[in-house]
């Protein structure tokens, strides 16, 4: 006998939600029914897959190799399901896109409108996330495709570009770097940078493009350092005059500045910018159209 779907949905619920009743209640089946669906798994693969104690379930060894193949396996289902119903109609139906926060505010208001009447018959469904939880959802099988931005560690993923997007350097209004045409990066003290707090793709980018290294704190050797959670309060911390930065020029363009005492420049650097791409499984059905999405970007 082979495990069912079904049984694979109620380990992956029940590891998800650490307990039999809330698992249950995901499912939309009683406790006993997902209790027994999960015993009977136990019984094909001839080993426990859960540790039932008073604080919760804890997946035992068997059941983590279990649960890592069973996302695996759900997700190709999921696809086949997807790859059936749109055979011939491509972007038609559910897409679950995930985006993240450095893009989301900038790039989608003007693509959403020319993918909407490119294609009328597309259900898209938008999650706003960090790069590694967008990966994470995408390889589990949660998302058809994501919206982030490269250098990034791309294992087990494909993608198509849809756009470069320079870093210029952000600077308060009254600042000595005002007067460069070009900022010189040689000139700005690494003590003097606000960036994004860990997790944002961005941080990283930005030092990289730059060639800028800091301490493991963020800031100089002491960990004193500012950073922000958000472009928003980034600007709003630039323009207060606590230090300088790097932004994306499709957050300038959008107009994130436009009301901030912010003098933006362009950075003396070979290539300062990221790779703005549309990233799915490698193997997914979902490729070709996350092709026709990335050109759908690209047309805004």
């Amino acid at each position: 006998m082979l495990p069912t779907l079904r049984q694979l949905q109620y380990l992956t619920l029940l590891a998800e939600h650490g307990s039999f009743s809330r698992a249950a209640e995901a499912a939309h089946v009683t406790q006993p029914t997902l209790s027994a669906g999960v015993q009977e798994l136990e019984k094909i693969l001839g080993a426990p897959v859960v540790d039932r104690a008073r604080s919760g379930v804890l997946l035992t060894a068997a059941g983590e190799e279990a649960l890592r193949r069973a996302k695996t396996i759900l997700a190709q289902s999921e696809d086949l399901v997807q790859a059936a119903r749109g055979a011939g109609q491509p972007l038609c139906g559910r897409f679950r896109l995930g985006v993240i926060p450095t893009v989301a505010p900038f790039l989608l208001p003007r693509a959403l409108p020319h993918l909407r009447a490119a294609y009328p018959k597309l259900k898209l469904f938008l999650r706003e996330d960090l790069t590694n939880r967008l990966i994470a959802s995408l390889k589990a099988g949660s998302l058809d495709a994501a919206l982030i931005a490269l250098p990034y560690d791309m294992t087990g993923l494909d993608w198509a570009h849809v756009e470069d997007d320079e870093l210029l350097a952000a600077v308060p209004a009254n600042h000595p770097l005002t007067t460069q045409k070009r900022v010189d990066l040689s000139s700005i003290d690494a003590s003097d940078l606000i960036l994004l707090e860990d997790g944002h793709c961005l941080r990283d980018h930005a030092l990289a493009a730059c060639g800028i290294q800091l301490s493991r704190n963020g800031g100089d050797e002491d960990g004193e350092g500012f950073a922000a959670t958000s472009l928003p309060t980034l600007v709003q911390m630039v323009g207060s005059g606590l230090g300088v930065s790097f932004l994306p020029a499709m957050a300038v363009e959008a107009g994130l500045v436009d009301h901030a005492p912010v003098t933006i420049r362009p950075l003396m650097a070979d290539h300062p910018s990221r790779e703005i791409v549309i990233a799915w499984r490698t193997g997914s059905s979902r490729s070709v159209e996350g092709r026709l999405l990335a050109e759908a970007f690209k047309s805004r």
